[in-house]
């Protein structure tokens, strides 16, 4: 199949889906904007990219233009490579997969994506928040850094 025009079955798909989203992304951002705080206050994180938080440098202008943060965040490790691939390898709850807007949370050690020529920090990985229970991706992060 190819072209322009949707199948009817995923505009059926597509009807089904979009009465909920806007609860749905409510949910995304709000358990991104948990998970960046508790990163953010976590021993074994250097830093954490996300613009709802205070630290960030553009919060500011992103808190005059959004209504929301996003569902997207980057984090670095204390520890460099070694340690980002030891978390990524030890996650439970997060698919270890490049992609975004699910329901379900992934996370990525970027570098290894992008290869040896990447200009992306070796200790850093990304991530999309799902709607798991925020306690429980919370908890796979903590056993997983410890």
């Amino acid at each position: 199949m190819g072209g322009a025009i949707p199948s009817p079955m995923d505009c059926y798909y597509l009807v089904r889906s979009i009465k909920t989203l806007p609860y749905r992304v409510r949910g995304h951002v709000q358990n991104a904007q948990l998970l960046a705080e508790f990163l953010e206050s976590h021993p074994h994180v250097e830093s954490v990219m996300y613009p709802g938080l205070s630290s960030h440098p553009q919060h500011e202008i992103a808190k005059a233009q959004m209504s929301g943060f996003g569902a997207m965040l980057s984090f670095t490790l204390k520890g460099g490579e070694e340690e980002a691939k030891k978390v990524v390898n030890s996650i439970k709850i997060f698919a270890r997969a490049t992609s975004l807007g699910g329901v379900e949370s992934l996370i990525e050690h970027r570098a290894s994506v992008e290869g040896p020529d990447t200009k992306t920090p070796f200790n850093l990985l990304r991530v999309s928040v799902g709607l798991e229970h925020i306690d429980d991706l919370i908890g796979d992060l903590t056993q997983a850094m410890a």
